[in-house]
């Protein structure tokens, strides 16, 4: 019985049975924490519901009515059956050019970033050719032409938004009178009646509020935008990166330049493009509904993102990764000492040292939220760091082995810091600096004779 008791093997095995154990609750932590995330999600959501959702901007878009006649067979006579439909014609050429205004929102302990954005669309319209199809010159109503600027949240719009198209002023309504390219928006009508064929100049002038993103639909021919903004973190996202951009304390300047070629649809078309695709958003209650929209054009939106510097929950969820190796490395200089200097470490004292290695990811998910990351790990560290050490000194009854164990700490806790900085190359330095630890274990191991130590 006692044989089992001192047995080494034994107690590499038990070391091991608890440091699953220990995992339990380093798992609930992970769960808290994207819990948390989720808080924040909502915290987002809500802000956003009330300021405005992210932005797309797919338009302005000419829609033109035409009548469809189907013939049918009534007995001995025939009867037309005559449906409106729409002929659509994306721009020759698109201009956008735009600052947006970045702005930080509270929601309790949370922090939203919000927008608004000052943009001048303009271009030109080619006049619409209906040669290629077979519509008689009849059918086609230019009088009730209409023009389309899909937006994904009209409360957004902050100011009134008129269309310049030549010399003439139109004055946008809500809606959309199709959902053939964009399911909502706003529209005005035109009168195409008595414009002449060369094609006509446009401009919008839009104020919009809008969270985290914003988008465009590359719909021109050539298809040209210019954002700036005094944001320093942004993200460019979506089909299309940049041809040119600056980033620096400042803010940032980006420049798109898309070409017809480089999307998969057609400078104009009838009906819908492609069958609709739903997307999930709130309404004017917050309550979730279905929007549809055509997947062919979302997938040739490009855009920006104002990325919030730190995210603390995205820094907590990797750290909790190298748990494991927290345990494993405190647990072998613990069994190390205990084999080597015949000093018996209960395996009830290792759970209590396992459960304060678990405790310091709940103390950095806990201060992160109010200190930032970087302050939160180091006073977590710390205060881990100097729990263990009183501890371990009362259990060997000498300052040596506490201190040797604070100091493997502080190597552990400082080598994951550098791993969660480098982001691009933490799996290179990660596994040198796991490969570097094994070689030092073997160094140090390598002239024990362990079935002797485990018969005295």
């Amino acid at each position: 019985m006692q044989n089992i008791k001192s047995s080494l093997s034994l107690k590499l095995f038990v070391i091991g049975f608890l440091i699953a154990i220990l995992m339990i609750p380093i798992g609930m932590i992970a769960f808290l924490t994207n819990d948390r995330e989720s808080h924040q999600d909502e915290a987002f959501r809500e802000v956003s519901g009330k300021w405005g959702n992210e932005q797309t901007i797919m338009g302005p878009i000419l829609s033109i009515p035409y009548k469809d006649k189907v013939e049918r067979t009534i007995g001995e006579g025939t009867v037309i059956d005559e449906t409106i439909r729409y002929a659509h014609f994306l721009p020759e050429a698109l201009d956008i050019k735009g600052k947006i205004d970045p702005e930080k929102r509270k929601r309790g302990i949370y922090e939203v970033v919000v927008y608004n954005a000052d943009l001048e669309i303009s271009g030109r319209f080619l006049a619409p050719d209906f040669s290629k199809w077979d519509i008689s010159k009849n059918d086609i109503l230019y009088n009730q032409a209409f023009v389309t600027l899909g937006l994904p949240d009209t409360r957004g719009i902050k100011e009134k938004v008129d269309l310049e198209w030549e010399n003439k002023k139109y004055s946008f309504n809500p809606g959309v009178k199709t959902s053939d390219i964009v399911a909502l928006g706003i529209n005005t009508d035109i009168d195409l009646s008595q414009d002449n064929n060369d094609g006509q100049n446009f401009k919008i002038r839009l104020s919009l509020n809008g969270s985290r993103d914003l988008y465009f639909a590359p719909l021109g021919r050539s298809t040209q935008v210019e954002l700036s903004s005094a944001w320093s973190d942004p993200s460019f996202q979506g089909a299309f990166l940049p041809e040119s951009h600056m980033i620096n304390e400042a803010g940032f300047t980006a420049k798109w330049k898309v070409l017809e070629l480089n999307r998969s649809f057609p400078q104009k078309f009838l009906g819908s493009l492609s069958a609709v695709e739903p997307i999930i958003q709130p309404d004017y209650c917050g309550k979730m509904q279905s929007i549809p929209q055509v997947g062919v054009i979302n997938q040739s939106n490009f855009g920006v993102r104002l990325l919030v510097p730190v995210d603390e929950y995205q820094e907590t969820v990797r750290a909790l990764k190298y748990a494991i190796m927290l345990l494993s490395l405190t647990f072998l200089v613990l069994f190390f000492y205990e084999a080597m200097r015949g000093v018996r470490v209960h395996p009830l004292q290792y759970i209590l040292i396992g459960l304060a290695l678990a405790l310091f990811y709940l103390l950095l998910l806990s201060i992160s939220e109010y200190l930032g990351f970087k302050i939160a790990y180091l006073l977590s560290a710390i205060t881990i760091i100097g729990l263990v050490t009183l501890y371990s000194k009362s259990i060997f009854k000498a300052w040596r082995p506490a201190l040797l164990e604070a100091l493997i700490l502080v190597f552990v806790y400082g080598f994951i810091f550098v791993i969660l900085q480098l982001e691009d190359y933490s799996l290179l330095v990660g596994s040198l600096g796991l490969l570097a630890i094994l070689s030092l274990v073997m160094l140090v191991s390598r002239k024990i004779d362990w079935y002797s130590i485990a018969q005295k």
